[in-house]
C-alpha cells in the first residue's frame, strides 16, 4: 500500500510552521553577535558564546527523534513536539533583548535553541511521514520556502523598524537599541502563530496506517542497515575517542595555548567517548534498551548515503556558521571601519548585515522551487554541487568587497547554497531510511550540523585571534574555501531515490 499524494495546499499547510521557526532562528543569527559584542563579549570570545546552539542540537534533536517517534497522542506524533518548542521560543524570545549582562544572554541563547530544536526535528520527519518518495522533494523545497521567507523578514526586521517607521537604532553602551528588542517581541509572536497555523490545519498517520504503508520508501534501502554495534566495539570506539580526546585537551589547552574554545572543543570529543563507553555498558546488560543506546546503535549503524552525506554537511554547516557569527563583525569592522558598538556607524553596518541575511534568504525561498524543477533534468548531487560552489565563491567575495551595496550580488550565491542545503541532503536522505526509525535518524542527521558548529564555535575564535589578527574577515573566507569542499564531496554520494521528485 502506497502513501496517497498531497495537495499543493495540504504541502503548504504542514510546512507553514517552517516559517515561525526560521523567523526565529534568523533573529539570532542576525543580531545574537550584535546583542554579545554590545554587552562587552570581545570578538575572539564570540564563537564560544554561540557554542550552545550546537551543543543543545546534538543533545536534544535524537532524543527527541527517538521520542517522537514512540509517540502517538491527541495532538498525533510529530505536533505535540512542534507546539511546545513553540512555546518556550516564543517566550525565550521576548526575554532576549531584555538580557542585563553577557552570561544571561548567553544562556537565554541556550534556552531559546533548545526549544527552536524541540520544533524543528519533528518538522524534517514529518515530511518522511506524510509524503511518498516522489513528492518528498517538493516537500523539502516547500519548508526551504517558508524558511527564506521567514528569514527575509526576521532579518531584514531592526532595519525596517528603524527606517521605515523611525524605532531607535542606538543605545547607551551596554544596552540593546529598541529596533532590536521590538523585533525579538515580534518574532515571539510570529514563531507561536505559525506553528499553532499547521498544528491546527495538518493530521497525520495514525500508527496502524504507517504500518499498513509498509515501510513504503524506504523498502530499497532497508539493506543497508547494519546490525547492532555489539557493546566490546561500544567500550573499544569509547576509550580510543577518550584517549584522544584526553591528551589533545592536556597538551592543547592546559600547556600550549590555554583557550577556552579549544579546551570545549577537546573535552567534547572525549566526552563523545565517554558517552560510548556508557552506551558498551547498558548494552552489555540491557541488550538496546534505553534512548541513549538506542540512539548510539543507530548512530553507528547508519545507511551509506547517510554516511557520504554527513561529510558533505560537515563542511556545509562549518561555512554556515562561521557566516552566522562572524558576518557582523565582519562587515562592521572590515567595511565600515567601525568597531564601537555604541556608534551610529557600528550599528548602520549591523543593520545592513540583517538586509544581508534577507536577501540571501529571499533568493533561496525564490530558487527552492527551480532547484526542484532543475534536479528533475539533471539530479540532485549535480543540483547540490553546483549550489555548494555559488555559496562559497558569494561568501569568499567578502574579502575584496569594500562597497556594501555589491555585497548584494555576494548573497545572491549564499542564497542559491542555503536553498540546497535546506532541501537535497534531505531529499537524498530519506529515500535511504527506514520509515520506523524516521525520526530518531533525522535527529542523529543534525549531528553533523552541530558538529561542524561546534568545531566552527571552538576553532574560529583561537584563529581570528591567534592567526587572523582579530581580523573576521578571514574567518568568511575559510567558510567560503569550506563549502567549495563539501561540493567535491557530494558528488560522491550515492541517491538511492535517483531523481523522485
Amino acid at each position: 500500500m502506497k502513501k496517497p499524494r498531497l495537495s499543493f495546499w495540504q504541502i503548504w499547510n504542514m510546512s507553514f510552521g517552517f516559517l515561525g521557526i526560521q523567523f526565529g532562528f534568523a533573529l539570532q543569527n542576525a543580531n545574537v553577535s550584535r546583542i554579545f559584542e554590545t554587552l562587552g563579549a570581545r570578538v575572539d570570545a564570540i564563537p564560544i558564546l554561540w557554542i550552545a546552539a550546537p551543543v543543545t542540537g546534538l543533545v536534544v534533536q535524537p532524543i527527541i527523534g527517538h521520542m517522537s517517534d514512540k509517540t502517538w497522542g491527541r495532538l498525533g506524533r510529530r505536533r505535540p513536539y512542534f507546539l511546545s518548542g513553540a512555546i518556550l521560543a516564543s517566550i525565550a524570545l521576548f526575554i532576549m533583548p531584555n538580557s542585563p549582562v553577557l552570561w544571561v544572554a548567553a544562556g537565554m541563547l541556550w534556552i531559546m535553541d533548545t526549544s527552536i530544536n524541540i520544533s524543528m526535528e519533528p518538522f524534517r520527519a514529518f515530511v518522511g511521514d506524510m509524503l511518498p518518495s516522489e513528492q518528498r522533494t517538493i516537500g523539502f523545497a516547500m519548508q526551504s520556502f517558508f524558511i527564506g521567507v521567514g528569514a527575509v523578514v526576521a532579518s531584514a526586521l531592526p532595519y525596517i523598524l528603524t527606517n521605515w517607521f523611525g524605532v531607535g537604532n542606538t543605545a547607551p553602551v551596554g544596552m540593546i537599541p529598541e529596533s532590536v528588542k521590538l523585533s525579538f517581541y515580534i518574532g515571539g509572536a510570529v514563531f507561536f502563530l505559525a506553528v499553532l497555523w499547521t498544528v491546527l490545519s495538518s493530521k497525520e498517520y495514525p500508527p496502524d496506517e504507517l504500518a499498513a504503508f509498509g515501510e513504503e520508501g524506504s523498502a530499497a534501502a532497508e539493506h543497508q542497515e547494519r546490525e547492532p554495534v555489539a557493546s566490546s566495539k561500544f567500550v573499544k570506539h569509547g576509550l580510543i575517542w577518550t584517549a584522544i580526546g584526553g591528551v589533545l585537551f592536556v597538551v592543547f589547552y592546559l600547556f600550549i595555548y590555554m583557550d577556552y574554545g579549544l579546551g570545549v572543543f577537546f573535552g567534547g570529543i572525549a566526552a563523545f567517548g565517554i558517552l560510548q563507553l556508557i552506551a558498551g555498558a547498558l548494552t552489555g546488560r540491557n541488550s538496546v534498551n534505553g534512548g541513549l543506546v538506542v540512539v548510539m546503535n543507530d548512530l553507528f549503524r547508519m545507511p551509506k548515503t547517510m554516511v557520504q552525506l554527513a561529510y558533505v554537511q560537515f563542511f556545509s554547516w562549518f561555512a554556515l556558521f562561521a557566516m552566522w557569527i562572524y558576518t557582523t563583525p565582519a562587515v562592521a569592522h572590515h567595511i565600515y571601519g567601525a568597531t564601537d558598538t555604541a556608534s551610529a556607524l557600528y550599528n548602520e553596518g549591523a543593520n545592513w548585515v540583517g538586509v544581508l541575511m534577507a536577501v540571501y534568504n529571499g533568493f533561496a525561498a525564490v530558487m527552492a522551487f527551480l532547484l526542484v524543477w532543475i534536479a528533475r533534468k539533471t539530479n540532485r548531487k549535480t543540483v547540490h554541487a553546483i549550489s555548494l560552489v555559488c555559496g562559497g565563491l558569494g561568501l569568499a567575495s567578502f574579502y575584496v568587497i569594500k562597497d556594501p551595496n555589491l555585497l548584494l550580488i555576494s548573497e545572491l550565491g549564499i542564497g542559491l547554497a542555503w536553498a540546497s542545503i535546506l532541501a537535497m541532503p534531505y531529499a537524498i536522505l530519506t529515500g535511504s531510511l527506514p520509515a520506523k526509525k524516521m525520526g530518531v535518524y533525522m535527529g542523529i542527521f543534525n549531528f553533523f550540523i552541530v558538529i561542524p558548529q561546534i568545531t566552527a564555535a571552538a576553532i574560529l575564535g583561537f584563529f581570528v585571534k591567534h592567526l587572523f589578527g582579530d581580523e573576521a574577515i578571514y574567518a568568511l573566507l575559510l567558510g567560503g574555501a569550506s563549502l567549495i569542499v563539501a561540493a567535491l564531496l557530494v558528488m560522491k554520494v550515492e541517491d538511492v531515490d535517483g531523481n523522485a521528485g
